[in-house]
């Protein structure tokens, strides 16, 4: 089958989507351009920026991205083919994952700017504040310590891992030059995005010839020594002003993002009109992945990010609210941002199709996968396969950044709204206790049920994937007593929720079982099994707290449940 066949067909899709399921979602939300956004009226410069809706967008995409869309889905085609993992991510992206950003970053913005954990306190009550804070907080951990440990085994990798470190650190030097530039001397964005986009290419080739590695600090390897410095990192870009980092290494990044997608895209054009790229994986391998968790619910919080992810709605309330500066740009940046989420992971999931079952074997490893797709891809320009590796390796690790330090920050706002503290070491105390459970994880062994040692992100991916559309679950789901209480339409967010809170909650209870009966306590005291119990025991009293909140509503006949 052609893969240049199946490629278009999923793309005119996601763009049917956009255009269509868009609008009636924008339209169920009540959009309008007379409403002023708190980016204006709370104008600070500090957290509160008025932006463009090409460089939010930019901004936006970087952030939600990452390698979610990239590791998840390689990793559901791995387990069990390309044709439910393609299936979920366009099903996913346009009913679920698209209405869930572009809610989240409506309500934050109709509410001042304010994270979704603010909005669920004015519309719920203070019990579903904290708990949700709490189950935030948690889930930001995980996203942290995965995405970490991603980065820093990507870093030491013996073939180019040195090359991708050295790259990386002159990528966030340009990016902290360029918000210098463009807050300092007001260089215009258009001559700014010129000079500085060439230059990230110059860093790929530079980093060949000026290899980083990292010695042992403290006694560490060298993969937690990079791990170490990677939190080092997170800590200093959560707390510095958002025009000096945030914004303009976002923006880069999403054009990276676009870059590496769009080169792949033409890539798979010129090979499928030469007759070059016929897909040689799969479409389906089986009911059950190599672990022997069946494909329902796995699938569905293996490819996270991509098809609808819970992590959008933190950035989409926590920093993309206070940047919004109309609200009409909310439906590119946030329903188009997620589309545009699903392409890369159709990209990502191609990699996987074009490499092959025998060689996928072989490489195991998502990142390597992806590099050698893409460095496939890259081919039908003529461009040298060590390059295109360099580049495929530097675009993965410079996703990760963008969660990393969007993570940290959110991380620290949620702390700060937690416990009420506002002042000038606030940011500092909050984002190092953030950072605390992350640092802990990622400087021991970790271990798998049977003992096994394991590498740390393989052990939070699967907690990191049902905390993560558990939170998606949650906030669909508060969505809709939000809509139902100001007599909006709320089934089109209601429906969804149910679906992901189901699949999270079983996905929950297929990691806890292997843990079960182990040791001399019910439930063994692994970081996994602890971690998963907890977000269970948290995710029912949420349901149960929404459920009340809503038959409250009902009794004090405040509002008439609208139909579809």
């Amino acid at each position: 089958m052609s893969l240049l066949a199946l490629v278009l067909v999923a793309l005119s899709l996601l763009l049917l989507g956009y255009v269509f399921y868009g609008s009636r979602v924008q339209k169920y939300l009540d959009i309008r351009d007379d409403r002023v956004t708190p980016a204006v009226a709370l104008r600070d410069n500090v957290d509160f920026v008025p932006a463009g809706r090409f460089y939010l967008l930019g901004q936006h995409l970087s952030a939600i991205a990452a390698a979610g869309p990239i590791v998840g889905p390689i990793l559901a085609g791995l387990w069990f083919g390309w044709v439910p993992a393609l299936a979920w991510i366009i099903i996913g992206a346009v009913f679920i994952g698209g209405v869930h950003d572009i809610t989240a970053l409506i309500a934050s913005v109709r509410h001042k700017g304010r994270s979704i954990a603010e909005v669920i306190r004015e519309n719920m009550s203070q019990r579903s504040f904290v708990l949700f804070l709490a189950f935030l907080w948690l889930s930001l951990v995980y996203i942290i310590t995965a995405f970490t440990d991603i980065t820093a085994s990507t870093f030491v990798d013996p073939q180019h891992g040195s090359a991708v470190a050295s790259s990386s650190m002159m990528y966030l030097v340009l990016a902290i030059v360029m918000g210098i530039i463009l807050r300092v001397f007001k260089m215009p964005l258009a001559l700014c995005t010129a000079l500085f986009l060439p230059l990230v290419v110059v860093c790929i080739y530079l980093g060949r010839f000026l290899p980083l590695t990292c010695g042992s600090l403290f006694g560490l390897d060298a993969r937690t020594s990079w791990n170490v410095l990677l939190l080092l990192y997170c800590f200093i870009a959560a707390v510095i002003p958002v025009w000096l980092l945030l914004q303009p290494r976002g923006y880069l990044g999403g054009f990276f993002l676009l870059a590496s997608a769009g080169l792949s895209f033409i890539g798979i054009i010129i090979g499928g009109l030469t007759g070059r790229f016929e897909i040689s994986y799969p479409g389906f391998i089986g009911w059950f992945n190599t672990q022997h968790l069946p494909l329902f619910p796995i699938l569905f919080t293996t490819v996270a990010c991509g098809a609808c992810s819970g992590f959008h709605a933190l950035v989409a309330s926590g920093t993309t609210s206070k940047q919004l500066s109309c609200e009409r740009d909310a439906r590119q940046v946030g329903y188009g941002g997620m589309i545009l989420e699903a392409v890369v992971a159709i990209i990502a999931l191609s990699t996987l199709m074009i490499v092959g079952f025998p060689k996928a074997n072989e490489l195991k490893d998502p990142s390597l996968i992806y590099a050698n797709g893409i460095a496939v891809f890259l081919s039908t320009f003529g461009i040298d396969r060590n390059f295109a590796l360099n580049f495929a390796l530097l675009a993965f690790a410079t996703f990760v950044y963008d969660t990393l330090d969007v993570a940290t920050r959110l991380g620290r706002y949620i702390f700060e709204e937690f416990t009420g503290w506002r002042g000038k070491l606030s940011p500092f105390i909050a984002s190092f206790m953030t950072l605390a459970l992350p640092f802990f994880f990622v400087t021991r062994k970790m271990v798998d049920c049977q003992g096994n040692a394991i590498s740390t992100w393989k052990v939070f991916w699967t907690v990191f994937g049902s905390s993560n559309q558990l939170l998606a679950g949650f906030v669909l789901f508060f969505a809709a007593i939000w809509l139902l209480k100001n007599r909006r339409q709320f089934l089109f967010t209601l429906i969804p929720s149910l679906f992901m809170i189901t699949v999270a909650m079983v996905s929950l209870c297929y990691i806890i079982r292997p843990y079960i009966g182990i040791g001399r306590c019910w439930i063994s005291l692994h970081p996994i099994a602890i971690t998963a119990s907890v977000l269970m025991m948290l995710g029912v009293l949420l349901f149960l707290e929404g459920i009340r909140v809503i038959l409250k509503i009902r009794k004090d006949n405040r509002v008439h449940l609208p139909g579809a």
